[in-house]
């Protein structure tokens, strides 16, 4: 057993009491426009804004892979946004995902859910355009968070 929580659903939309913590992961380049972060962004405004702004001024500040950026979109959401992916196209080589830098920012995303008290909530993050498999993820999310007492709901749109 994962601990993790499966359901049909939307993910900027997430479940329960409390404070929660909205996971996804994000590319290197600065992009944002494909996948998930749309639906963010229909949502909420201040992801992006705070991601573009991350990487435009990232010669002073800790953007990277495995970087994470929390941003407080209502009193109990926050959006986490988790450098995972370098580059944005599939090509000679591989996938955009990269599985330690998605590690290390769980390990982030853990120390400030236990820091907030808050539950964690994801769509299958690192598996859309990223190119990963779930099979390499859900042991991630294992280990940094539900394995460390972190409440993890993650959602299938559709």
């Amino acid at each position: 057993m994962s601990g993790i929580s499966y359901v049909q659903g939307d993910a900027t939309a997430p479940q329960g009491k409390g404070v929660k913590i909205i996971v996804h992961v994000c590319n290197d380049l600065g992009g944002w426009g494909k996948g998930f972060v749309l639906a963010l962004s229909r949502r909420w405004p201040e992801p992006e804004a705070a991601y573009r702004s991350w990487h435009r001024d990232r010669a002073h500040n800790d953007f990277g892979l495995g970087a994470v950026q929390f941003v407080q979109v209502s009193p109990f959401v926050h959006v986490a946004n988790l450098v995972g992916q370098h580059g944005m196209r599939r090509g000679s080589k591989g996938v955009p995902v990269r599985y330690e830098a998605i590690d290390t920012g769980l390990a982030a995303v853990a120390d400030r859910a236990r820091e907030l008290g808050a539950s964690v909530h994801m769509p299958r993050i690192g598996c859309g355009l990223a190119g990963g498999t779930w099979a390499r993820i859900e042991p991630l999310i294992s280990a940094r968070l539900t394995d460390r007492g972190v409440s993890v709901t993650v959602y299938d749109f559709g």
